[in-house]
């Protein structure tokens, strides 16, 4: 399953990026977040931050590990999760274009065991309910963006 989601915010590449990358403080601007626990940390840099995020999702609690596999200051980075027989990967990406930005929300599931493969047909269903958690994703830190 693929799910691509985006929306422009008023402000700089580089207010967008501090935002996007202060994971241990997303909680306290992304409304579906309920907790993060953050599990290491490569010193100073991005890549290689493992975290854990609960979030509530069609009226399930779910605890899921996420780390950085990528990044490219102000221009994206990729997380990656592995769980119950699948992995997903996430990308932020960002465009500046005439003072604003444009933050895209790329995410991937893949199914590796036979069960993920069976309950992906079920992901289907729920794949207009992800893009819609996705977008108030972006809404969220479209708001914490603009409010800076």
């Amino acid at each position: 399953m693929v799910i691509k989601s985006q929306i422009t915010i008023n402000s700089t590449k580089d207010k967008v990026w501090k935002v996007i990358t202060d994971i241990e403080n997303s909680l306290n601007f992304i409304r579906g977040i309920e907790k993060i626990e953050i599990l290491e940390q490569n010193g100073d840099k991005f890549i290689g931050l493992k975290w854990k995020e609960t979030r509530t999702m069609f009226g399930q609690t779910a605890t899921e590990i996420m780390w950085i596999t990528d990044a490219k200051e102000n221009e994206f980075y990729s997380t990656r999760a592995e769980s119950h027989g699948a992995i997903y990967v996430t990308e932020f990406l960002l465009s500046e274009n005439n003072g604003s930005t444009e933050l895209s929300m790329h995410f991937t599931s893949n199914a590796v065991t036979f069960k993920a493969k069976l309950l992906s047909i079920m992901f289907f269903l729920f794949a207009g309910a992800t893009k819609k958690a996705f977008m108030d994703d972006l809404i969220d830190i479209k708001a914490a963006v603009e409010k800076k």
